[in-house]
């Protein structure tokens, strides 16, 4: 199961530097969490997990096995994109085809990095770019309603189904609106929502990138743009992308936590990234442990134990018959699975089970 967020961003953002180091990063870890590129513009990254540590002490396992998301680095945007200028066919497909966007903006001063817009205003930049995709989804929406409308005149079941939904994404984003503001909460019509595929439904982190100065405490750029996302209820993480590539370069994590306390950071930009696209793409971590290895999988959240089953193997969950589930804290208080059993702690579940955050789980299947 793939789940991958596009990083966007205006020209000379310092976009494909993150990209770049978040990829030598991981690449230079390969030994405990498995890194490939897919693409040269797609790259593939464990997602830090410490707990995933603890279960190798307690199961004494040979290896441990991150999850993983996907980072797709998009090619950079200018205005008029949604008419094709630039590379503004090839961007905006590119966005359709990831879950969530991590849009890089500049926050920082430099007379050599010349800015696409001549000066530093990270919120115009953001703006800039939701302009684009709004107007994209604006475009392809009225194209697309007229059809549906006469279909839903004429009794057609599915057309009627999702008329109302496209009329109130097309109401919002004549009103300025991002689509996800309408996004509904019933399962049945935000599938149909979803079947949409407008760029502006994706859910968006901003990440500023400050100059090497203001990576611990951020800078008056950086403050704007927490204030913006806050408004828009998303979220904003400050890093700086040229230490991201002095870290991507030392070779030991020891060398990487000393460099990065002689600057006041207790861990990389690129780790509080990928966690909070994790979280952004509303996914849950659960884990199997054993001798063999210790092993973290991702689902959506809400999904139920056969689901779960089917993300390790497709049998597991054609076959499914229960879950033998134990909680994290329980799996680490009762030292293991053996003693989870012994204190009444592990739970057989059924095919209605709602997974949760750290279960440590055991499936039972016959196919």
């Amino acid at each position: 199961m793939g789940f991958n967020c596009g990083i966007v961003g205006l020209p000379n953002v310092g976009k494909s530097t993150l990209f770049n180091a978040l990829t030598q990063t991981v690449a230079a870890q390969a030994a405990n969490y498995p890194f490939c590129t897919i693409e040269p513009n797609v790259g593939r990254v464990a997602v830090p997990d410490e707990r995933l540590n603890v279960l190798q002490q307690i199961d004494k396992a040979e290896k441990i096995v991150p999850t993983q998301l996907e980072f797709v680095d998009i090619a950079g945007l200018v205005k008029g994109a949604s008419k094709g200028e630039g590379l503004g066919n090839q961007f905006l497909a590119n966005i359709r085809e990831v879950d969530a966007i991590i849009h890089v903006l500049r926050c920082f001063e430099n007379d050599d990095i010349t800015h696409v817009e001549g000066s530093i205003n990270p919120i115009r930049d953001a703006e800039t770019v939701e302009t684009e995709l709004m107007l994209a989804d604006l475009d392809s929406l009225e194209k697309r309603i007229v059809p549906i409308e006469k279909k839903a005149k004429a009794g057609d079941r599915e057309s009627k189904e999702i008329l109302p939904i496209m009329t109130q994404a097309l109401e919002a984003l004549r009103a300025g609106k991002p689509a996800r503001t309408v996004r509904p909460e019933e399962p049945d019509k935000l599938k149909l929502f979803n079947s949409l595929f407008l760029l502006t439904s994706k859910p968006v982190l901003y990440v500023c990138n400050v100059d090497e100065e203001s990576a611990a405490t951020g800078n008056h750029y950086s403050e704007q743009v927490i204030e913006f996302a806050k408004k828009e209820g998303n979220s904003a993480v400050i890093i700086s992308a040229e230490i991201e590539a002095e870290v991507a370069q030392l070779s030991s994590e020891e060398e990487q936590k000393d460099f990065l306390e002689t600057l006041g950071l207790k861990e990389t930009g690129l780790n509080r990234i990928i966690k909070a696209g994790y979280n952004l793409l509303g996914l849950l971590t659960f884990f199997t442990s054993g001798p063999k290895e210790a092993h973290a999988w991702t689902v959506k959240k809400g999904a139920l134990a056969p689901n779960a089953a089917g993300v390790i193997h497709s049998d597991f969950e054609k076959g499914f018959i229960r879950a033998e589930v134990v909680s994290y804290n329980d799996y680490v208080s009762c030292h293991g699975e053996v003693g989870a059993r012994e204190q009444g702690k592990l739970r057989a579940e059924g095919k209605g089970y709602v997974m949760q955050d750290g279960d440590v789980v055991h499936f039972l299947f016959n196919v």
